[in-house]
């Protein structure tokens, strides 16, 4: 019998909003959690320790939603043992694991009562993060944003539905109630927002950042591997039509050289994000923002409680 992620969560509807780099911050949770779902935020978004815990104490003064926090658990990481440790000592309540095995994570908030929900772009990985005792699968698709997976929600939540006996999350193409009652008949428990908050007044970005996501369309959707080496979704603008969305020859040469893979891969994915932090807040010509196919649901800048009644219905 499916569980539905609001019984999960002990949320009003079965939404999470996604964790987005540079973008989520705690304005955002608190409004999420008092419109009746859930916020996560990227543990990367706070450049200290001491600026992630305060933002989980202002979350957790003007909010009573759970909060839920994304690692990433891969070497281009090195921050992501004290960010576990912290997490663990302030008792967040799920923590999402991105990019890498969650099995250190999971050891270590299994005996604090923290869920731990791993993204999967297959079955292989689900089962994997099953047996490691996940609590959930956020299935990413190929309609997601940033880091998007290959299969189509159509073939991937049906897939892990059939061979998981953990709860499945679906992250990906997702901007109305239509397509959110789809993915739950589908068979997931609950879905995982990203794009559609990016417009939102809580937001921090630029004005500029925002109106992109209202005049572009899922149509101006690209997958890029020139911002972090692992494909990743961005809006079309003139600067990325001019750069181009492949690495040229000698950076994939790098990457796939055995002895230098695992520095470039981390330099690379390091330049990566300081240049979508420079398009994220600040007017360049370089501008390369982030972004899923669903802004094509975003007609104006909103609050996020509107947003959450439009997309709950």
């Amino acid at each position: 019998m499916k569980v539905s992620l609001s019984n999960i969560l002990g949320i009003q509807y079965p939404v999470i909003m996604a964790p987005m780099f540079l973008v989520s911050n705690s304005k955002m949770l608190i409004a999420a959690g008092n419109a009746g779902i859930s916020g996560a935020v990227p543990a990367l978004n706070y450049r200290t320790d001491e600026e992630f815990r305060k933002a989980i104490a202002e979350v957790r003064a003007n909010s009573k939603a759970p909060i839920g926090v994304n690692i990433i658990v891969n070497k281009s990481n090195p921050k992501a043992a004290q960010q576990i440790k912290t997490c663990v000592e302030l008792k967040v309540d799920y923590i999402i694991t991105s990019l890498g095995s969650p099995e250190d994570v999971i050891r270590q908030c299994k005996p604090h009562g923290i869920k731990v929900f791993c993204d999967v772009v297959d079955l292989a990985y689900a089962k994997k993060v099953e047996s490691l005792g996940a609590d959930a699968v956020i299935a990413v698709n190929n309609r997601a944003g940033g880091h998007a997976g290959n299969l189509s929600p159509e073939e991937l939540i049906p897939l892990l539905v059939k061979n998981c006996t953990i709860p499945i999350i679906s992250a990906g193409g997702v901007g109305n109630k239509e397509e959110l009652d789809k993915m739950l008949a589908l068979g997931a428990c609950g879905v995982s927002v990203g794009s559609i908050f990016i417009a939102s007044n809580e937001s921090d970005v630029s004005q500029e950042y925002k109106q992109a996501c209202v005049d572009y369309g899922a149509k101006d959707i690209v997958m890029t591997t020139k911002v972090s080496g692992t494909p990743c979704t961005v809006i079309n603008t003139p600067y990325v039509q001019k750069i181009g969305t492949k690495q040229n020859w000698f950076q994939r040469f790098l990457s796939k050289s055995k002895r230098l893979k695992k520095w470039v891969k981390m330099f690379t994915f390091l330049r990566g994000m300081k240049s979508l932090e420079k398009s994220a807040f600040g007017a360049t010509y370089k501008t390369v923002w982030c972004a899923g196919p669903t802004i094509e649901n975003v007609t104006a800048i909103k609050p996020i409680s509107e947003i959450v009644k439009a997309l709950v219905g």
